[in-house]
């Protein structure tokens, strides 16, 4: 499919009249995803739309931009739709509006399953997982091609007629389709979930922090696995079995045992130190999808406030909301909508990082269940 790049009013009028990037979240937005290194990330996308708007207000101003283009508000649709909707040029680093080509929706990539056969302990199976994290170059189905001086994409496989077309965007965890798309995947394969470590931890990996994580199946990554089993080991005899942690080979029996008791204890002092729960979590997205039944805001709020209190404190949804001063009712309503949907992303983003911690306890608990009984 051979799509050419054009920039024009008409396309303009088509895209979303906001995204729920996170640079477009508010502090109620961002304290509702309740993990620490997310509300971090949102912190910090919210800084640097802010630092960017500041350093081209002058430049809008001397264009002579309308009032209502030159607000905050304003920057982050801009910012949203580069973010979200553009496609990756070679002479433009902003990137290029593509009619069509910018409708497909994501289909996170996978392994080629046939690339890692016969792969039969243990260790190289983590290996696998972990293969390609820091070095491989993002996975995509489409690219601008100069010989057609066109944007070309490319199906994966066939489809079937009236089946609906999907493309990938490249490789990312739910927190970066957050931040860049304003979405998430309830089955992402390239999730990644990342627990607090002791500093001596991270010192005696040799891989960044971004490879000590667990996997959306609860497994922890190979990078972590090995960290955790030198840390696990006596001082004095690391040195000379170093080799094998770095490997990914298991050290001992007892070393694995102990490691996996430590994560699953990690991870069950960290749901309990959360908020909510899980379950909690599930009934408030429930709550949500079922908002447009209620008749007006006030009563969802009233509702949502009688089971789940403290996130809903002093109608906190009710103040963000209408907190803008000159706005009419209509403009209120929208905003809300706007702020509710939000909300909900975030509620489900921590509830998939609970999900894959509590995934985690499990499968340690299995491990040190199969190595007790050998």
């Amino acid at each position: 499919m051979k799509l050419c790049l054009l920039h024009s009013k008409p396309i303009l009028l088509t895209l979303l009249p906001s995204y729920s990037i996170l640079a477009a979240f508010g502090e109620l937005e961002t304290q509702a995803l309740q993990v620490d290194y997310a509300i971090w990330a949102a912190q910090k996308a919210v800084t640097k739309a802010k630092y960017e708007w500041e350093q081209a207000f002058t430049l809008m101003k001397e264009l002579k931009l309308k009032p209502p283009l030159l607000t905050f508000r304003a920057w982050i649709w801009a910012t949203g739709t580069i973010s979200s909707r553009t496609l990756h040029i070679p002479w433009d680093e902003a990137g290029s509006l593509c009619p069509v080509g910018d409708l497909f929706n994501y289909a996170a990539p996978t392994e080629d399953p046939d690339s890692f056969e016969n792969v039969e302990n243990w260790q190289n199976e983590h290996a696998k997982d972990d293969l390609d994290i820091h070095h491989s170059q993002r996975l995509t189905d489409g690219g601008y091609e100069e010989d057609v001086a066109a944007y070309c994409f490319y199906a994966k496989k066939n489809y079937n007629v009236g089946e609906q077309v999907l493309l990938s965007y490249g490789t990312y965890t739910n927190l970066e389709l957050l931040e860049y798309y304003g979405f998430l995947l309830e089955d992402n394969p390239n999730e990644k979930v990342f627990i607090p470590l002791d500093l001596d931890m991270y010192s005696l990996s040799c891989w960044p922090k971004e490879s000590l994580y667990i996997h959306q199946n609860g497994r922890p990554s190979f990078a972590l696995m090995c960290a955790l089993r030198l840390w696990a080991t006596p001082l004095q005899q690391r040195k000379s079995i170093g080799h094998l942690a770095y490997s990914g080979c298991p050290i001992s029996k007892g070393n694995e045992i102990y490691v996996m008791k430590w994560i699953g204890k990690k991870c069950d002092a960290l749901l309990k130190e959360m908020p909510t729960s899980v379950e909690e979590d599930k009934s408030l997205v429930h709550l949500m999808d079922k908002m447009e039944e209620y008749e007006n805001l006030g009563e969802w709020v009233k509702k949502a406030s009688a089971v789940f209190g403290g996130e809903f404190g002093d109608n906190n949804i009710l103040k963000a909301a209408y907190g803008v001063e000159g706005d009419d009712e209509l403009t209120s309503l929208v905003r809300t909508k706007m702020l509710i949907d939000r909300w909900k992303l975030a509620v489900q983003w921590r509830l998939m990082y609970k999900t894959v911690v509590a995934r985690c306890i499990s499968y340690c608990t299995d491990i040190v269940n199969s190595l007790s009984t050998q």
